[in-house]
C-alpha cells in the first residue's frame, strides 16, 4: 500500500511516503532560503509529499539560528527558488509555518526582546541554538543555550500572531507552495497554549480545554481564509512531553483538538509520535479513536520502517507515513524502500548548520551498476 497513489485535496500523490519537516539550519543572511536548499529539496522530490522544515512566520517566531523565514519579500523569493526546483523535479511541497513561542533566545528576538508564550513559564533544560559570533550556517559553529524567560502574550498580541500566520500562508502561496502545514507540536507556541501545564492563563485562552484550543482554532480559521481548508494540514504531538509542554489529560485534549480540526475540514493531521530511545508507545486504541473523530487524512511519523508503515496502512489508522531521518541520507528513499535496497546512515554531526557536506552530497543508491532511478525505469 505504501507505493500506491493517494489523493490529498487537489494533489495526486504518487506514493504514500511523506518527507516530514526537519530543521537543517542552512538559511542564508536574513534567514533567506538558498540555492543549496533548493537542491536539497529537489533531490527528494520522489516523496509523495515534502513538508518543508519549520519556517518562522515572523522574526518573533524564530527560535534557532539559521532557520528560514517566510515574512519578508527576500524570503519569499528564496522559497520560490525551492518550490520551482521541487516542481521541476516532479515533486509536491507544503510549507510548515512555525512560531516557536518561548523556545527562543533574546539574541534571536526583535530588539533583544523576551520571547513570548501563553504564560511566563520557563521550561528548564530546554535549549536553543544561537550564533553568538555571527559566523553563519556554512561554518556550523554555534552554541546551545537555555531558552530565555518568556512573557505572556496579551490578547491584542495574540490577534497579531494569528494574522502573522495568515500572512505567512499568503506568502507561501506566492512562493509557489502547494499548501501549508501549521506546526502545533513539539512544545512550540500553539502547543504551549494547548497543554495544561504550559498554560496558566485565566482569560479566554486558558483554563478549560475549549479555551486552550482557541489559538489553534483561530489560526486554522485565519489560514483557511487564505488557502482554503484542503491546502492546510496541522502537525500535532499527542501524548508526548516535548520541550516542557505537558498536559494533564493528553488523550482527551488531543482528541478534542482533532474534533476542532475535523469541524474545520482541514486536509490532514500530521501526528508526530515519540521517536527517542525507550519512548512511550502511542496506544492503538488512541489511534483508532482519532480515526473515529477525524475524517480527513492522517499522517504518522516517528521511526517508521517499511514493515511498520505497511502495517499502519493495512490496519486503517494511517493514510500516509512520514520517514524523517531516513530521507536525510537517502534522497531516493521511495525507490530504496520499493526495491529493498540498503539505506545509508546520516551523519548526525552535520544535521544542523554547515554547507553541502551532510546535506546534498548523499548519493542515490547504486544497483547493478545503475542509479536507483535508472534501475526503477528499467523495471
Amino acid at each position: 500500500m505504501l507505493f500506491t497513489p493517494y489523493r490529498l485535496g487537489s494533489l495526486e500523490l504518487p506514493n504514500r511516503i511523506i518527507m516530514p519537516p526537519m530543521t537543517r539550519a542552512r538559511a542564508g543572511a536574513g534567514n533567506v532560503p538558498t540555492t543549496l536548499m533548493a537542491e536539497y529539496y529537489a533531490q527528494r522530490a520522489s516523496a509523495g509529499l515534502i513538508v518543508s522544515e519549520g519556517t518562522q512566520v515572523s522574526q518573533q517566531g524564530q527560535g534557532y539560528a539559521w532557520t528560514p523565514g517566510i515574512h519578508t519579500p527576500e524570503q519569499v523569493s528564496g522559497w520560490r527558488g525551492v518550490t520551482n526546483a521541487v516542481h521541476a523535479a516532479g515533486g509536491r511541497i507544503f510549507a510548515q509555518l512555525w512560531h516557536v513561542g518561548r523556545v527562543s533566545h533574546v539574541s534571536l528576538q526583535p530588539g533583544g526582546a523576551a520571547p513570548v508564550s501563553s504564560s511566563p513559564l520557563i521550561a528548564d533544560g530546554v535549549k536553543v541554538f544561537i550564533d553568538p559570533e555571527g559566523k553563519g550556517p556554512r561554518l556550523g559553529v554555534g552554541e546551545m543555550v537555555q531558552h530565555s524567560a518568556p512573557r505572556a502574550l496579551t490578547k491584542a498580541e495574540i490577534a497579531r500572531v494569528v494574522q502573522d500566520f495568515a500572512a505567512a500562508a499568503r506568502n507561501a502561496l506566492e512562493a509557489g507552495f502547494d499548501g501549508v502545514e501549521l506546526h502545533g507540536a513539539n512544545g512550540y507556541l500553539i502547543n504551549q497554549f494547548i497543554d495544561s501545564q504550559a498554560n496558566t492563563r485565566t482569560d479566554a485562552y486558558g483554563g478549560s480545554l475549549h479555551n486552550r484550543l482557541r489559538l489553534l482554532r483561530e489560526v486554522v480559521e485565519a489560514v483557511i481564509n487564505v488557502t482554503g481548508s484542503q491546502r492546510l494540514g496541522v502537525r500535532l504531538a499527542p501524548l508526548t512531553t516535548l520541550q516542557g509542554a505537558v498536559d494533564d489529560t493528553p488523550q482527551a485534549s488531543y482528541l478534542g483538538a482533532a474534533k476542532v480540526l475535523d469541524d474545520l475540514d482541514v486536509a490532514y493531521i500530521h501526528i508526530a509520535e515519540a521517536d527517542w530511545e525507550d519512548a512511550p508507545t502511542m496506544p492503538v486504541a488512541f489511534k483508532e479513536a482519532l480515526r473515529m473523530i477525524y475524517g480527513g487524512t492522517l499522517i504518522y511519523a516517528g521511526k517508521y520502517t517499511l514493515e511498520r508503515a505497511e502495517a499502519a496502512l493495512r490496519d486503517g489508522w494511517a493514510d500516509l507515513i512520514g520517514f524523517g531521518r531516513p530521507f536525510v541520507a537517502n534522497p531516493d528513499l521511495p525507490a530504496r524502500l520499493l526495491h529493498d535496497w540498503p539505506l545509508a546512515v546520516p551523519d548526525s554531526a552535520r544535521f544542523f548548520g554547515g554547507a553541502a557536506a551532510g546535506y546534498i552530497d548523499y548519493p542515490k543508491a547504486v544497483h547493478r551498476g545503475n542509479t536507483a532511478e535508472e534501475a526503477e525505469k528499467k523495471g
